[in-house]
């Protein structure tokens, strides 16, 4: 008789990943034949920098790289940082403020491996917003800590501010995740609030994470960034860390290339729980990375492009569904009423394939999940492509 090994207590309390939920309400995975604008994976153009990198350092692929990265790409990306968020000279030490991932989603699950520990003796609390970037409860859930869902300030589709909580709550908290722009409903957290949600971490003691995977698309004007409301507060980079990615940035979800950078003190924790778990990134892709940060006019391009598909939907979809231009990312947050029930007719009638927004959300206490009535429609395809599934997308809504 063959008996069953017992599996991590905490897998229990894993949510479904939402793409596996959504083969399970569609009965299929994506086909040929449909235009899948349910997932964020950027289908402009890879930069032909790539290739011609990777091809160039292929003597590299049978050398182990170093968990920190080459000198070459901790300069690149401490450059663009500085240049990006007008960081003053110096204000990132460079050696030890940065770590490659292999990808945002990395980095922001296994920092709650890092900064989960007990707080005053109950289990740790871990702020996400709602709705959420489904990482971030995954996360939680498998560094044994409790989930607090926060809604937004100003409404479903808003950024929330943890200042507002109870003090006797906040100091049950191990680390708060914030994402700027949002996925999935586009908005951006302006200086101030990143301020005050510094101050809060560093008055109650907890680490400020904040994803930041979606900062170069972007609609009339670049969001602001967390580590330009440290400089500004003048207090270094205590509790903050930021995370981000080439993923959307540079378009080369494939490529897995992304950093971790903010407090000193907790890169050095971090790093020592990589050291067991994580990913190195190669040397040929360190190499591409560099030369991706310390180039622009890839990034405008594509920004451009994002920006006439959400001329294209607002044509398209204007003064229906609850559109609304999403001041950062690619993806349309739209009220549909039942955003489970549309997904199917989408699927069913026309072949497109979409994320019910309940899959980003959360139940509230009040039994309500604020992502209920929406749908999460990517716009990363090609404009021909985009403007097609719009159309048909706009048909069997009001069908």
């Amino acid at each position: 008789m063959t008996k069953s090994p017992v599996l991590a207590a905490n897998l229990a309390r894993l949510p479904d990943f939402p793409f596996a939920k959504l083969a399970l309400l569609l009965g299929s995975g994506p086909t040929s034949d449909c235009i899948n604008m349910a997932i964020g994976e950027p289908q402009h153009p890879a930069p032909a920098v790539v290739a011609e990198t990777l091809t160039a350092q292929a003597a590299q692929w049978n050398k182990y790289p170093p968990g920190n990265g080459t000198p070459s790409w901790r300069a690149a990306v401490s450059g663009w940082l500085g240049r990006r968020y007008g960081l003053p000279v110096e204000f990132i030490d460079a050696d030890k403020s940065i770590l490659p991932l292999a990808g945002t989603r990395e980095g922001l699950y296994l920092i709650a491996q890092t900064v989960c520990g007990p707080r005053g003796g109950q289990p740790p609390l871990v702020l996400v917003p709602n709705p959420f970037y489904q990482v971030y409860g995954g996360a939680t859930a498998m560094a044994g800590a409790e989930l607090c869902f926060v809604p937004g300030a100003s409404g479903p589709a808003g950024q929330p501010d943890y200042a507002t909580l109870a003090p006797e709550l906040l100091d049950r908290v191990a680390m708060a995740f914030l994402c700027s722009p949002a996925n999935p409903q586009g908005s951006v957290a302006d200086t101030a609030l990143l301020e005050r949600s510094i101050e809060t971490a560093r008055r109650h003691g907890f680490v400020l994470a904040v994803d930041e995977c979606y900062s170069e698309v972007w609609d009339t004007a670049p969001p602001a960034g967390a580590l330009t409301a440290c400089a500004r507060l003048g207090a270094g980079l205590d509790n903050v860390l930021v995370f981000n990615s080439l993923s959307k940035r540079s378009s080369v979800p494939g490529l897995r290339s992304g950093f971790v950078a903010g407090d000193p003190a907790l890169i050095e924790a971090f790093t020592r729980v990589r050291a067991h778990g994580g990913a190195t990134t190669p040397l040929p892709v360190l190499a591409a990375a560099a030369r991706l940060w310390d180039d622009e006019d890839h990034v405008t391009a594509s920004r451009d492009l994002y920006r006439a598909k959400i001329d294209l939907a607002e044509r398209l979809l204007g003064g229906r569904f609850g559109f609304s231009r999403p001041a950062g990312g690619f993806f349309l947050w739209l009220d549909v009423g039942d955003g489970e029930a549309a997904a199917v007719r989408l699927w069913r009638k026309a072949r497109i394939r979409v994320l019910p927004g309940a899959y980003l959300a959360a139940t509230d206490a009040n039994g309500e999940n604020p992502g209920q009535r929406f749908i999460r429609v990517a716009l990363v395809h090609d404009l021909a492509t985009t403007e097609t599934a719009l159309g048909r997308l706009a048909q069997v809504l009001e069908g």
